[in-house]
């Protein structure tokens, strides 16, 4: 069974390596989302199992878009994204349903299968 991953990021540049990367892993990415408002829609639209979520987006910061996802009702794997690891602390992340924050630059060693399966 696939796992399916909505990639929220402003930068396409990074959408494009992101989804590259959690395709060479097998994951299948239905939808990505150049900010919070859109993020939202394609989550409501695909129901995926996970989503990569940037920190920083043109709309709001990631932790409202978490916040907004986790009230949706759907069981989502919330990962955040960002090259500023010490914006928020593991306390917050956690009260906004993030799962697990990586820093981008750490994207391509992390074990994005066992991140985003829906059985870990």
């Amino acid at each position: 069974m696939s796992v399916n991953v909505v990639v929220i990021d402003d930068d396409p540049g990074f959408r494009r390596i992101a989804k590259t990367l959690l395709a060479a892993r097998g994951l299948r990415v239905v939808a990505e989302a150049p900010d919070g408002a859109s993020a939202v829609a394609a989550v409501r639209e695909h129901r995926p199992d996970g989503v990569l979520l940037d920190l920083y987006l043109p709309d709001e910061d990631g932790l409202s878009v978490a916040r907004a996802l986790t009230r949706e009702g759907h069981p989502l794997r919330i990962v955040m994204t960002s090259t500023d690891p010490s914006a928020w602390s593991d306390e917050e992340l956690a009260s906004a349903g993030i799962l697990r924050f990586v820093a981008k630059d750490r994207l391509v060693d992390t074990d994005l299968n066992a991140l985003f399966s829906p059985t870990a």
